[in-house]
């Protein structure tokens, strides 16, 4: 083994530490857990506006029936005055008589019309029954997902850590610089920061390297850094 083995054997590790991650961001758990948050968003927007509109005939039916209890209250007095003995005019009387049926047949409208803003509203309240059902399941569902999601992420973080413990063990093995160097490269070649050289191609890209080049790295000095002219990661030869 040169001593640029170390490299690949790290090279190995944040491989496999790069697919943990993708594994982490591409969980199905994740991704039901986003469909779940969606439908809560869905069901609480639903339903804001089944209440909204529920709330506007019951507002409307409660007027009605303020306005039909007062007319009723109204009457009530008109009637205790005429039949109190009161009034002797006989055309006072009348008039007042014509008051109260006039009061009793507009309490009668306005209660006609609070039972149809009743009806109107029935159906409204079992749609927001019905939503507030949904939106309950969806942010159960929500809950459930996100158990699942902390449960699958436990698992690679666990997987994550041993790696990482590798890691830092082959890390020590290293030079700083040269552990500076192959991190600064990888980054720049999207993940890949030595590779090995076999016959005259570089297995980091997969290209081929001039066969001079080749040569002159093969026979360069032991712990010489050469690099790759295609991706630029650190060759092992």
């Amino acid at each position: 083994m040169t001593t640029l083995e170390p490299l690949l054997t790290l090279q190995e590790r944040d491989l496999a530490l790069d697919r943990l991650r993708h594994r982490r961001d591409t969980l199905v758990e994740l991704t039901a857990l986003v469909d779940a948050e969606a439908r809560v968003v869905v069901a609480q927007r639903e339903l804001e506006h089944a209440r909204a509109a529920r709330d506007e005939v019951l507002a409307e039916e409660r007027r009605l029936d303020d306005q039909a209890q007062l007319l009723a209250a109204q009457a009530t007095a008109v009637e205790k005055r005429l039949y109190s003995g009161e009034i002797a005019s006989p055309r006072e009387l009348q008039a007042m008589q014509a008051d109260v049926e006039q009061l009793r047949k507009r309490q009668r409208e306005l209660e006609d019309g609070a039972l149809v803003t009743m009806e109107t509203r029935e159906p409204l309240d079992a749609r927001v029954g019905e939503l507030e059902q949904q939106l309950q399941a969806a942010n159960a569902s929500v809950v459930s997902a996100t158990d699942a999601l902390a449960a699958a992420q436990a698992v690679i973080d666990a997987e994550a850590a041993v790696e990482r413990a590798a890691r830092d063990d082959v890390v020590a093995t290293i030079d700083a610089d040269l552990v500076t160097d192959y991190e600064g490269r990888r980054v720049k070649a999207r993940g890949v920061g030595a590779a090995r050289l076999v016959g005259n191609s570089c297995q980091g890209c997969h290209l081929s390297i001039p066969a001079t080049e080749v040569d002159r790295i093969r026979n360069a000095p032991a712990g010489t850094i050469t690099y790759c002219d295609n991706c630029g990661c650190i060759l092992v030869s």
